[in-house]
Formats: C-alpha cells, structure tokens, sequence
C-alpha cells in the first residue's frame, strides 16, 4: 500500500514537471522577442533537447541571419537535425552554414560534419548508395581542402568504410546477373567491378566468373554468334590463368575452357 502510494506520488511530480516544461516552452514559442528564443534554444541545446531547441532556432533563423548571433544559431541548428537522426536535413544545413559562414571558425567542421551527415544516412550495401557517392565525394573534397585537418583520419576512416560498402554493392550486384543467368550483363558488371576495383579480394573470383558467364553465354548463342563468343570466352580464361595461375576455381575452369577449344575448332571448320 505504501509503494503504490509512493508511485502515485511520483506519478504526479512526474506529470507535473511535464506540463510545466511544456507550458514554459509554449510560452517562449509564442514570443515576439527573438532574444528570448535564441537564449532558451541555446539552453535546450546544452541540456540534449535537440527537438525544443530545433523548433526555437528554426523560428528565429531568418530574423538573425546576417546579425552575430546568426552563425551560432545555424551551426547548432544543424547539429539539432544530427542529433534527431534527420541526416539529409543535417547535411543540408551544415553546407548552408559554411557557405555562409566560409571565414567562421567552424566552418571547417561543418564542412566536415556535412560529409559525414551523409555518410551517416549512407544504408546497407544491399540497398540504393546514392547517399554513400555523395559522402565519399564530399569527404574528398573536405580532405583536399583540410589535408591537415583534426577531422583528417576519420575522414580517411570514412571513406574507407563506404568504399568497403560499394564494393560488396558491386560484388553482390554482378553475381546476381550470373545467377539469374543473364551472361551478357554479368560479363559487363564484372569487367565494371574489376575496374572500379582493381584490389579487391574478390577479383580472383570475378575474373573466374567472367570467363564462366562468356562460356555460357556463348552455350545459349545462335549459331552464327557461337565462334566469336567462344574465342571471347578462351581469351578471359586465359587472363584469368595469367593473374590467378593457382586459383582454386582452376580445376574447373580448365574443364570448360578445353570445351571451348573443342567447339572453336569445330565451328572454325564449318
């Protein structure tokens, strides 16, 4: 009985202070006096309610852009969209503040922090990586602006990251041709990811692949396009030999590579 009187007791504190923040903060809203707004966002910046401070600052961004207290309100302002998670919207401000801030001293950071507001909105390997492109274009162009800079190696980190992302991307991508056995476009996502790849762990496979998806595709061609597919097929085996002389895809490589020999010099004498 005592614990659930205690409860109540809280219960009641707690809804109290609720309605009290709320209603102070309905009340700093509703005022004609930005000072008043641009102060409370300041506090609720520092005590993390990014969501009442976000709401104050957005307000009073038009008043006090081009007075001091304009630079102040738009860079925490784009750290209230960060910290919401509304990374697009982070991203965007963050470049609007170091345009219009070029000579503030946290332009750098916001330079910086926009790349990386992207970034951080960049998914899943497996889904659309527009938002990666964009990360790692704006990361390179912060690093070439700040080579020296103490945002430098996470921006290198960054990158990195992202580039580890689209290639798993690409990787996935161009398999699924092969699986879905369309040959002809396999082939060219794999000649694509080798070049947009050249160190990576997967090329041992995707040069094997290459030649398999030639191999077959030339199986499924008409008769008139069979030889010169199979010649095309015999040169990417031998790339592929050339480069991976001990791969473990050989034993099988070789087997249909000497099928494709076979059928080259049958067509030839037709």
């Amino acid at each position: 009985m005592l614990k659930q009187r205690y409860f109540q007791y809280f219960l009641v504190l707690f809804f109290i202070f609720i309605f009290t923040g709320c209603s102070k903060f309905r009340k700093i809203e509703k005022s004609t006096d930005w000072r008043v707004k641009y102060d409370a966002a300041i506090k609720y910046y520092e005590k993390k309610d990014y969501f009442r401070s976000s709401t104050l600052f957005e307000q009073i961004l038009p008043i006090v852009r081009g007075l001091p207290e304009g630079e102040k309100a738009q860079f925490y302002f784009a750290y209230t969209q960060y910290y919401q998670d509304f990374y697009l919207l982070a991203a965007h401000h963050f470049k609007v503040f170091y345009e219009t801030y070029a000579r503030s001293e946290f332009a750098q950071e916001a330079r910086y922090m926009h790349a990386y507001s992207l970034y951080a909105n960049s998914p899943n390997y497996n889904l659309d990586q527009t938002s990666s492109i964009e990360a790692v274009d704006a990361m390179q162009k912060f690093l070439n602006k700040y080579p020296k800079s103490r945002f430098s190696e996470d921006a290198a980190d960054v990158i990195n990251d992202i580039q580890i992302k689209l290639e798993e991307k690409g990787y996935q991508n161009a398999k699924q041709y092969y699986k879905l056995e369309r040959y002809k476009a396999a082939v060219v996502a794999f000649e694509s990811f080798a070049n947009d790849f050249p160190d990576s762990k997967y090329n041992e496979e995707i040069s094997y692949l290459k030649f398999m998806s030639q191999y077959k595709l030339s199986e499924k061609s008409i008769y008139s396009k069979q030889l010169e597919r199979y010649r095309q097929a015999n040169q990417y085996y031998i790339e592929f030999i050339d480069a991976y002389p001990n791969s473990e895809y050989l034993k099988e490589a070789e087997k249909k590579y000497g099928d494709s020999l076979d059928k080259v010099n049958q067509l030839a004498k037709k």
